[in-house]
């Protein structure tokens, strides 16, 4: 596939990248409107995708300030030749239920995350795919 195409988010070949274990970036927009990226894992599932972090983390504060309508943002993971970028919006979620399943579904892509007491997670909605798989 050429990069240039997009992909579904229920496409199983994209799925099934998003089950290997890669470290992704992920890129914010700060209230000034200039982009913040860091390494994060992330999991995908049924179009959205998932980053656990602590609540006081820059990426967290930008998805924060932006509201409930939402941040754009962009999740990427490379692996060779191969990449895949998700857009959509993030929003924040605090509830423990929307917590421990993200830790669950970090845990079965990465390992069990270090304890947080502080952990939030950023909740991707995927309104674009596009990668080279």
């Amino acid at each position: 596939m050429d990069g240039r195409h997009r992909l579904d988010p229920a496409d199983e070949g994209l799925i099934a990248f998003w089950r290997e274990r890669h470290l992704c970036t992920l890129v914010t927009l700060r209230p000034d409107g200039t982009p913040h990226s860091v390494p994060v894992g992330a999991t995908l599932e049924g179009g959205t995708v998932r980053v656990i972090t602590s609540a006081s983390s820059a990426k967290a504060r930008n998805v924060r300030a932006a509201g409930a309508s939402g941040l754009p943002v962009a999740v990427t993971q490379v692996d060779g030749r191969r990449w895949s970028t998700i857009e959509g919006r993030a929003v924040l979620r605090t509830d423990p239920a929307s917590v421990t399943h993200a830790e669950e579904l970090y845990t079965a892509r990465y390992r069990p995350p270090r304890p947080n007491p502080n952990r939030v997670v950023i909740e991707i909605t995927a309104t674009r795919a596009l990668g080279n798989l």
